[in-house]
C-alpha cells in the first residue's frame, strides 16, 4: 500500500537538500585551494632615491617578481648624476614651499608626498658613483635623508643601495698621477666604496644591498670576468668596429654616430649593461624578497643562459655573504 502524503514528504526534503548543495546560478566561483607547496604572492612596495644607477640596478627586477610570481610596486625617485646632497636639498625646497619646482622630482611628487602615499616596505639610498669611495660625501646628507624617511614612512625599512666600482678600463683610472683620495684603479674603487658604505649602514643602523659586492665577484671571476681586448688597435684614425667586451658589466666601448664625420669610439665604463643590470637586479630581488634568485627563469633576451646562471649565483652569494657578515663601524670613524 502507498502512502502519498510520505512520498510527497520524501521528495519535498530531496529538493530542499539539493537546494543546499548546489550553488545559486549568480553564486561566485569557490576560491581554489592552494596547492600543497604553493605560496601566495608576496607584494613588496619599494621607493628608490637615487639617479642613474638605481634605475640600472631595478632595470629587470619587476620581471624577475613576476617571473616568482610576486608582485612589485615600484616607485623611483630620481636625477641623473645626482648625490645624496641633492636629494636632501629638495627635502629643504619642498619645506620652505610645498608648490616649488626645485622640490619636485619628474614625476611632480616631493620625497615626503610620495613616502605618504603608500604603506612602503623599503626605501633605498645610494650616493652618487664619483663620490662613492669618499665617506665624508655621505654625511650628514645619508642620516637626515633617513630620519626624514622614518618621520613620514615610520614602518618602511631603509637600506642601503651598495653602487658597483667602475670598469678596470674606465678612463678613471687612465690617470697617470691621481689625486690623494681618488681611487687609482677598479680594485681601488670597490675597496674604498664599499668600506664608505658599510661604514654609513653601520652608523644608521641599517642593511645594504651589495650590488658592488655582486660586480666585484664577477669582475674578478676567472673564468666570466671581464677581460680587456688586448689584440684591439686604438691607434687607428677612423674605428669600424669596437673591442672585445665578452662579459663585461658596464657598457663599455661604443660607436658614437656624428654629423658629416666618421663614428667616434667612446666608452662608458660607469653604467651597467644588459649583464650588469640583471646582476643588479637579482641581488635587489634577494634582499628585497628574502628569496633565492637562483633558477628564476626571466632572463632577458640577448642574454646568455649560462652567463645568466652564474649572475644569478653570484648575486645569491653576495646577499649569503653580506648576511654572515654584518657591517659595523671600523674603529677610527671621522664624524
Amino acid at each position: 500500500m502507498r502512502h502519498p502524503r510520505l512520498l510527497a514528504f520524501l521528495f519535498a526534503s530531496l529538493c530542499v537538500l539539493c537546494g543546499h548543495l548546489a550553488p545559486a546560478a549568480d553564486a561566485p566561483p569557490a576560491k581554489a585551494a592552494l596547492a600543497p607547496d604553493a605560496q601566495p604572492a608576496k607584494t613588496v612596495r619599494l621607493i628608490t632615491v637615487g639617479n642613474s644607477f638605481s634605475q640600472n640596478a631595478t632595470r629587470y627586477l619587476n620581471d624577475l617578481t613576476k617571473s616568482a610570481g610576486n608582485v612589485l610596486v615600484h616607485q623611483p625617485l630620481v636625477v641623473g648624476g645626482s648625490p645624496l646632497s641633492l636629494h636632501w636639498e629638495k627635502v629643504e625646497q619642498h619645506e620652505k614651499d610645498p608648490k616649488a619646482a626645485a622640490g619636485l622630482y619628474n614625476n611632480k611628487l616631493s620625497l615626503k608626498q610620495a613616502l605618504t602615499a603608500q604603506p612602503w616596505d623599503f626605501v633605498t639610498l645610494q650616493q652618487a658613483s664619483i663620490k662613492s669611495h669618499d665617506v665624508t660625501t655621505y654625511r650628514p646628507f645619508a642620516k637626515q635623508l633617513h630620519d626624514y624617511i622614518k618621520q613620514h614612512a615610520p614602518k618602511a625599512e631603509v637600506l642601503i643601495h651598495q653602487t658597483w666600482a667602475y670598469r678596470r678600463d674606465d678612463p678613471r683610472f687612465a690617470v697617470t698621477a691621481p689625486k690623494a683620495g681618488e681611487p687609482a684603479t677598479q680594485a681601488d674603487m670597490y675597496r674604498m666604496l664599499t668600506s664608505a658604505y658599510t661604514t654609513i649602514a653601520a652608523e644608521l643602523g641599517v642593511r645594504r644591498i651589495p650590488v658592488g659586492d655582486a660586480f666585484h665577484l664577477a669582475d674578478t671571476d676567472p673564468k666570466w670576468g671581464y677581460q680587456p681586448d688586448a689584440k684591439y688597435d686604438f691607434t687607428k684614425k677612423e674605428q669600424t668596429t669596437v673591442p672585445d667586451q665578452t662579459h663585461s658589466l658596464h657598457v663599455g666601448w661604443r660607436l658614437a654616430k656624428q654629423t658629416n664625420s666618421p663614428a667616434k669610439l667612446g666608452i662608458d665604463g660607469h653604467h651597467a649593461n644588459l649583464a650588469g643590470e640583471y646582476l643588479g637586479a637579482c641581488v635587489f630581488y634577494e634582499v628585497l624578497f628574502g628569496d633565492s634568485v637562483v633558477g628564476n627563469a626571466f632572463v632577458p633576451a640577448g642574454l646568455n643562459q649560462a652567463h645568466a646562471r652564474f649572475l644569478q649565483e653570484t648575486a645569491h652569494q653576495a646577499v649569503a655573504n653580506s648576511r654572515a657578515k654584518p657591517a659595523t663601524v671600523p674603529a677610527a670613524v671621522v664624524k
